[in-house]
């Protein structure tokens, strides 16, 4: 089952410490084009590495890399740790605070089809690509990917609550969520966390094209080492791991925007109705509300006007018998299927290559997006629920690309990983009975 091993830590020099909100920034998939261009200009912040600027990002943040190194702008911890971290934040209308807790380690990069590491959503190849070469180029991680696993009895729970009492870092991010980071440095218990895992498999909740792209790597890495032994730290992977099973994890929808449709509003609608239910809407401000307790329910958003569109349940039986039940009940499937490919013209297959479509979790973005005439119209979604997720990947099937929102989101330069031999290289023995290289 899973492999994970402590991180030998790259952190901001300890002089940082007070400014370390300055210097983290969001996911590469979700800064804004406002956030990059503030971020920017900020010589140390992790921008840097993770959304290189420049006509060869790769070879920048190589270059800045390096910089960095020397002048001790960061520096790599002695020993491996397994690094806790734990978000607290509230969700608007929320009185109390919720708490998601896990921790970050180093996770073999296993291919899909040993089955170790689930997937449940489909990527976006440019976005893949653009990840590789960075790590290519750098052989540094500036962020993790977000893996769930599975364990009722919340075994690791009290070691994390212990290492949290002393923080690394306690500060609140620019999303408004209190970032804290811990480390545990014990052997033993270290030992327990590997062990809990080891026996376990991870679905991937965040990070995909990330992940992808160290799976790309390693296959490359490893095809050119006559000497592979699987312990390198080409191998691995930095992800911040969490339980399934906590209360405290939350999927925001994803909606989806759509550009250069040469159809007209009315046209769209003729051809909604043969599988769509259709009502319009007074308020727009009304469709988040209206669509949350209905089945295969969607808002759709034009310039001048909206509509609640709801599949006529009979319509399912149309869906092709190649969709296992557990992804052709999915709201995103059933979107992506009656309204893209069959009224709009673009085959599944064809859509996460498509650049008419724009995935935008904030409502008031889409809306903002269609009144400006920027886009043609947007589809305004729910949230995919947990236990969906994990039957989606348990099935061995995906979802469509950008099916879930994982709030909060992970920061980029809280923490970095090295892969590079002679950074990544310990004695893991000490963490475990099987021996590594």
């Amino acid at each position: 089952m899973a492999e994970i091993l402590p991180i030998k830590g790259w952190r901001y020099h300890e002089r940082f410490t007070d400014r370390i909100e300055e210097l983290t920034s969001p996911l590469f998939d979700v800064v804004s084009k406002l956030q990059r261009e503030a971020l920017y200009e900020n010589p140390y912040n992790s921008i840097h590495l993770s959304v290189p600027l420049g006509e060869e990002p790769a070879l920048h943040a190589k270059e800045v890399l390096l910089d960095w190194k020397t002048k001790g702008v960061i520096v790599q911890d002695q020993l491996p740790g397994i690094y806790v971290y734990y978000q607290y934040f509230r969700l608007p209308g929320e009185e109390k605070e919720s708490c998601r807790k896990g921790f970050i380690a180093q996770t073999k990069a296993c291919d899909w089809e040993e089955k170790i590491v689930l997937r449940h959503e489909d990527t976006i190849p440019k976005a893949v690509n653009d990840r590789i070469e960075l790590l290519k180029a750098t052989q540094f991680q500036a962020s993790p990917t977000h893996g769930l696993y599975e364990d009722p009895l919340h075994q690791l729970e009290p070691y994390m609550d212990k290492a949290i009492e002393d923080p690394i870092y306690d500060f609140d991010d620019y999303q408004g969520v209190r970032e804290v980071l811990g480390v545990i440095h014990d052997a033993e218990i270290i030992k327990e966390f590997m062990q809990v895992i080891g026996e376990r498999q991870i679905i991937l909740a965040d990070g995909h094209h990330r992940f992808e792209g160290a799976i790309a790597y390693r296959k490359e890495m490893a095809s050119n080492n006559p000497d592979h032994s699987g312990s390198e730290g080409y191998n691995f992977h930095m992800m911040y791991l969490t339980n399934a099973h906590s209360k405290d994890l939350r999927i925001l929808p994803t909606h989806r925007i759509f550009s250069q449709i040469e159809m007209e509003e009315t046209e769209i609608l003729e051809k909604l109705r043969p599988w769509f239910i259709i009502k319009k809407l007074n308020d727009v401000g009304e469709i988040e509300e209206l669509i949350l307790q209905k089945k295969w329910a969607f808002g759709l958003v034009f310039s001048k006007n909206a509509y609640k569109i709801r599949l006529i349940p009979e319509k399912i039986n149309e869906m092709p018998d190649r969709f296992p039940s557990t992804v052709r009940e999915l709201d995103l499937m059933i979107i992506h299927y009656f309204l893209v490919d069959k009224v709009l013209g673009i085959p599944l297959e064809e859509q996460r290559y498509s650049n008419q479509i724009e995935y935008e979790r904030n409502l008031r973005r889409c809306l903002g997006k269609v009144n400006s005439g920027e886009a043609s119209f947007s589809v305004i979604t729910k949230e995919v629920a947990m236990t969906q997720v994990l039957d989606v990947c348990k099935s061995g099937q995906t979802m469509p690309q950008k099916s879930t929102y994982f709030y909060p989101k992970s920061l980029s330069g809280l923490l970095f990983a090295s892969i590079e031999e002679s950074e990544f290289k310990f004695p893991y023995q000490v963490f475990q009975n099987d021996t590594i290289d």
